[in-house]
């Protein structure tokens, strides 16, 4: 697995993700209520912590040492004690469903619809996460497989929406003006009186 998914700002950050699977799922997990960059970045302060990103002795960490080395500044996560549990969670969920490594969702997948069912499987994951670690897979990994893009949903498409869709500085630019217009518009939308 060599990838070209650019979002951290930190070249060893990204080229972990780009490379190590468990460290890809985790940054997907982590992308949740802070900027991509920062959830993305978690895998790698993990590491640089722990000395590994094994789900297995992750798994079998004492429960409040865990969340400590997630709460150590710099935080992991805007909530570092949540994320740190649902990180464990996803941990011991990889070492009982994939013999705990996570491109085992992948390997041996024979349809995009296979790996977004086991993806939603997983503790954190939902359907638009899911769905666009599907598109990440697909579109920087090399991983993809019939139906990738019915089962990335929107995210499958050709729009620069998410995480998905970068892969250097210009990329990434056009991603936060999309999640920029957008939330502009949601708040546009809230903020306009009902008509009578």
């Amino acid at each position: 697995m060599g990838g070209t998914l650019y979002i951290t700002g930190d070249e060893a950050a990204d080229a972990l993700l780009n490379t190590d699977p468990n460290a890809l799922l985790l940054g997907m997990l982590l992308d949740q209520q802070v900027p991509m960059e920062w959830a993305f970045a978690g895998p790698a302060t993990l590491k640089q912590r722990l000395g590994h990103l094994n789900p297995a002795a992750i798994a079998a960490l004492d429960e409040a040492s865990f969340v400590a080395i997630c709460c150590e500044q710099p935080a992991i996560h805007r909530f570092p004690a949540s994320m740190g549990k649902r990180i464990q969670q996803v941990c011991a969920f990889l070492v009982e469903h994939h013999d705990g490594d996570a491109a085992n969702i992948w390997r041996d997948a024979d349809s995009g619809r296979d790996i977004f069912r086991r993806l939603k499987a997983l503790p954190g994951y939902g359907d638009e996460k899911s769905k666009i670690f599907v598109a990440i897979l697909a579109k920087t990994q090399g991983v993809a497989p019939d139906g990738w893009r019915e089962a990335a949903g929107k995210f499958g498409d050709d729009v620069p929406r998410s995480v998905a869709d970068i892969h250097d500085e210009a990329s990434l630019a056009v991603v936060r003006e999309w999640k920029k217009a957008q939330k502009a518009a949601k708040k546009d939308k809230q903020d306009r009186p009902l008509s009578a």
